[in-house]
């Protein structure tokens, strides 16, 4: 598969780094290709490393304005001219979708991605991994537009949240057919 993970470029503690580093050994493992932001820094390094590592393809989708921040020696590097082709391009790279703890650009990525399965313009799979519980006040917005009406379709068919890696990637190859 190949796995696109929308998170952030920041360094940040343990408790989120830990999960995104078992996260990504157990998609290279799998033999899966990361699909993500191209840059070598923070948790996207970590997450690059990991996969890198455990033997899985790293497919970068940078940004003009970032491509010195992006990972040198990757299996393919894509440079967009803007952060809305790049968007477009990590998801059309992606069989699925994964989004890390991040800020507002992993907010804005992983709110995209819910819009167009919304909308019926994507059926990819897609998991909110919820380390350390970053996502909790997320998920409890998330099930107050489906509980109050503003969602058309039922939340459990937009998103799956993952407390733990292990059941992000389950899911995923569940959800694809990948054994």
């Amino acid at each position: 598969m190949n796995i696109c993970v929308f998170l952030s470029a920041a360094d940040l503690d343990d408790r989120y780094t830990h999960p995104a580093r078992e996260f990504a050994h157990l998609l290279g493992k799998g033999g899966h290709t990361l699909v993500w932001g191209g840059s070598d820094v923070g948790l996207m390094k970590v997450v690059a490393d990991g996969v890198e590592e455990a033997g899985g393809r790293l497919l970068g989708v940078s940004v003009q304005f970032l491509a010195a921040k992006a990972r040198p020696g990757v299996d393919e590097m894509v440079v967009a001219k803007d952060l809305a082709q790049r968007k477009r391009l990590l998801l059309e790279k992606a069989d699925a979708v994964v989004i890390m703890v991040g800020g507002t650009g992993t907010l804005d990525e992983a709110t995209e991605i819910l819009e167009l399965k919304k909308h019926g313009h994507t059926d990819k799979p897609v998991v909110l991994l919820n380390s350390a519980g970053f996502y909790d006040g997320l998920k409890e917005q998330f099930r107050r537009m489906e509980d109050e009406g503003f969602l058309p379709r039922p939340l459990a068919e937009l998103v799956f949240f993952a407390e733990e890696p292990v059941g992000a990637l389950a899911y995923l190859e569940e959800s694809l057919g990948v054994v």
